[in-house]
């Protein structure tokens, strides 16, 4: 019996529960924060590596929805933590960061109950932070949860009427300088539709998950035979060679695409590939050349199609690591083809040497945030001009590989101003032996292409990414 001086043993301390996705998430974001890792590169293989110590389908599936919403609405839960804190934004250290910003998500998009969302976040706390900042974490998201998310982009975002730029960032998860560059580029490609609700569209389009979608590569299957093996699968929008599977999944275990008969490929990307095939040109088909393979997407599809006509493709990579991704994207093709590591801008082949030829520049990504939506917060306005000089290099480079009355086609996943037409335009002042060839009858079915020659796709208007293309005629 103990008397009433005595004291009671200390409570032991709990250790805080390990939550197998929110520590997934957590990590993710941190590779992309730290190590400027892709998501969609390094989720996948965290996600392995989970499923191999006993992490279930629905955990995995909680941790991609957490790490994709969380990127795409930074920008938004961004000013409402900053609403619910008493020190700069900058001030609060990434890691603590990440954990508002995932709880944040829970709390104003997900069906996680509010208890539920703060609790697990503020464990997760805990494990990666440490008690001290757990307590943090806890007092701001209470706050986060006293409303619900339209209530606090009504509060956080400025008037239309005042900015409608820094509003339309605040309330669709963009930087300013993205919606401005995404809004001129609509102007030019649909006048008659570039007001507010298009460019709403678009910024939110660029927040919607976008299913994934098969290639089926000719001469080694079709999209029929991929619909029939897979019944939950829907036929593409517009490339007769896409299938969609909207339920999403791991499209890798397919058996079609272990095989390598079928890749995963955006329907935007299938449909620059199919128009160069299709362009009309003078004289011969022999020779294709692919001057920016990587990773091998389009030069496999070029690679099928030119086989079906007796053709052959050089797919050359400047990387070596991305050149063998090309080789093997294109192996088992059933024509011939080549791949070689080669700088595209030092034309390391002889000059007019291909009847068609086609150069997807390197670029600033923008007509992917959907798939890669920390692209929208990595890249600043001054990385497009830089851009610029290789871009030109490559156009050039690819007009004197292509003999005359060959195709060239320029494409970009980027549909800023400043990429696309401006580019071409430059080449084409400098050499007269240029002509467009009008892309637009080569999309057959695809609607709202404006006024062509050139062609700009877009995510809320065609369901690909944002993909640009210009095909031009060598004359002389």
């Amino acid at each position: 019996m103990t008397t009433p001086s005595a004291k009671r043993p200390a409570r032991p301390h709990r250790r805080p529960k390990k939550d197998p996705a929110r520590i997934v998430a957590f990590k993710a974001l941190r590779a992309v924060d730290e190590r400027d890792a892709y998501s969609n590169l390094i989720l996948p293989s965290l996600l392995r590596e989970a499923e191999q110590k006993g992490m279930d389908r629905r955990d995995a599936a909680l941790a991609t929805e957490l790490v994709y919403g969380t990127l795409r609405l930074r920008g938004t839960y961004d000013a409402i933590i900053a609403a619910c804190i008493d020190r700069p934004l900058r001030e609060v250290d990434p890691p603590v960061l990440d954990v508002l910003s995932l709880g944040a998500h829970q709390l104003l998009t997900t069906r996680i109950p509010s208890h539920a969302a703060v609790s697990a976040t503020v464990e997760l706390a805990r494990v990666v932070l440490g008690d001290g900042r757990a307590k943090f974490v806890n007092a701001v998201l209470r706050k986060i949860s006293a409303q619900e998310l339209d209530a606090w982009v009504q509060q956080v975002a400025p008037p239309y009427e005042q900015d409608a730029e820094d509003h339309l960032a605040v309330v669709h998860s963009h930087p300013r300088w993205v919606v401005s560059a995404l809004w001129d580029s609509l102007g030019r490609w649909q006048p008659g539709a570039s007001g507010r609700a298009a460019i709403e569209e678009l910024l939110h389009a660029d927040n919607e998950r976008p299913e994934v979608t098969l290639v089926a590569r000719p001469g080694r299957s079709d999209a029929a035979e991929l619909l029939a093996s897979l019944p939950e699968a829907q036929a593409g929008r517009w490339s007769p060679y896409a299938v969609r599977l909207a339920e999403g999944g791991d499209p890798g275990g397919l058996d079609a695409v272990k095989e390598n008969r079928a890749g995963v490929q955006d329907e935007g990307s299938q449909l620059v590939a199919s128009a160069l095939a299709a362009a009309p040109l003078d004289g011969p088909d022999r020779l294709w050349l692919d001057g920016c393979a990587g990773p091998g997407g389009k030069a496999a599809l070029l690679a099928a199609l030119a086989a079906e006509r007796g053709a052959a493709l050089v797919a050359s990579e400047k990387q070596p690591h991305r050149a063998r991704l090309v080789a093997r994207a294109l192996d088992g093709n059933p024509g011939p083809y080549v791949v070689i590591a080669a700088d595209g801008t030092k034309r390391a082949w002889q000059e007019q040497a291909f009847d068609r030829v086609l150069v997807d520049v390197p670029c600033s990504g923008l007509g992917a945030l959907r798939r890669r939506p920390e692209a929208r917060w990595r890249r600043r306005p001054d990385d497009i001009p830089a851009f610029g000089p290789l871009q030109r290099d490559l156009l050039r480079a690819a007009v004197a590989a292509t003999r005359i009355g060959g195709v060239v086609g320029y494409a970009t996943c980027s549909p800023h101003l400043a990429e696309t037409r401006a580019v071409v335009d430059d080449v084409m002042r400098a050499d007269a032996g240029l002509e467009w060839i009008d892309a637009r009858p080569l999309l057959p079915g695809v609607p709202a292409l404006g006024d062509g020659p050139d062609v700009q796709l877009w995510p809320h208007l065609h369901g690909t990414d944002a993909m640009y293309l210009a095909l031009l005629r060598r004359t002389i």
